[in-house]
């Protein structure tokens, strides 16, 4: 198990029967070490026994990411990370920020599976019942999260898209509040149709069973969505195809 709060946790050795282990690396795309930690706090109590997780934080880019120039800014430190943990014998890579930055190139050079929590969470609501809605901490990214439910083909599943109208480091530094704030926000989404409330960023993370105990309606953590697609996909020796879409980029000079 490396622990998130070190900077480099790379460079740890690893355990003596890690090779007996499903090794998972989890990235944070953006610098917030408190969110890194959240994060890691949540996919360790519900990891599998034979999981080891490695989580870290980018050391260079937006402390947190939402805008499309903070999701442009991520991607390069977020690519170069995806490369360690190919280099590292990792087995799954999980990309932990809801806009999924830089996911279509991190799936072109890696050769395990890497997994966006927005990705899977989206497909993963629109089979758990008849229309889900998502919430996004700022009302700014509302159109950008119905244009990635379109992306990927959901827009029927959709009900509505919703915003607390916090910051997206509110959202991880103060749970009482945004707690309140979501449960608020998620009574709204159930108006709207929805049967399935999507927690739509990493700083909610641990924050889903409380909210659906008050609803009575399905509300996905995208983390630990993640993280159990990766560990079945792991299992079932699944990794994206590279015939076409995601297949290697070819090699070039560069300067």
């Amino acid at each position: 198990m490396k622990d998130p709060s070190k900077k480099n946790p790379l460079n740890n050795h690893m355990s003596s029967n890690a090779k007996k282990m499903m090794k998972i690396f989890v990235i944070n795309p953006n610098t917030s070490e408190s969110m890194t930690k959240h994060i890691w706090e949540e996919l360790n109590r519900i990891k599998r026994p034979d999981t080891e997780l490695t989580v870290v934080c980018a050391e260079r880019g937006p402390q947190t990411i939402e805008s499309a120039y903070d999701e442009a800014f991520a991607i390069p430190p977020t690519l170069e990370l995806v490369k360690k943990a190919n280099q590292e014998d990792y087995h799954a890579i999980i990309i932990a920020c809801f806009s999924d930055p830089g996911l279509g190139a991190a799936k072109e050079i890696s050769k395990i599976p890497v997994i966006g929590i927005e990705e899977s969470s989206l497909h993963m609501a629109a089979m758990l019942g008849a229309k889900f809605s998502v919430i996004t901490p700022r009302r700014q990214r509302i159109p950008s999260k119905r244009e990635h439910v379109h992306m990927r083909g959901l827009d029927y599943f959709l009900a509505s898209v919703r915003s607390l109208d916090l910051s997206v480091a509110e959202t991880d530094a103060e749970p009482v509040k945004t707690k309140k704030r979501v449960l608020e926000v998620a009574k709204q989404a159930v108006e709207d149709g929805a049967e399935v409330i999507v927690l739509g960023c990493a700083g909610m993370t641990g924050y889903a069973s409380e909210i659906e105990k008050n609803l009575q309606v399905k509300v996905l953590d995208p983390i630990g969505i993640a993280l159990k697609i990766a560990e079945a996909m792991v299992d079932l020796g699944l990794v994206h195809s590279k015939s076409g879409l995601f297949s290697t980029p070819p090699r070039k000079a560069s300067k």
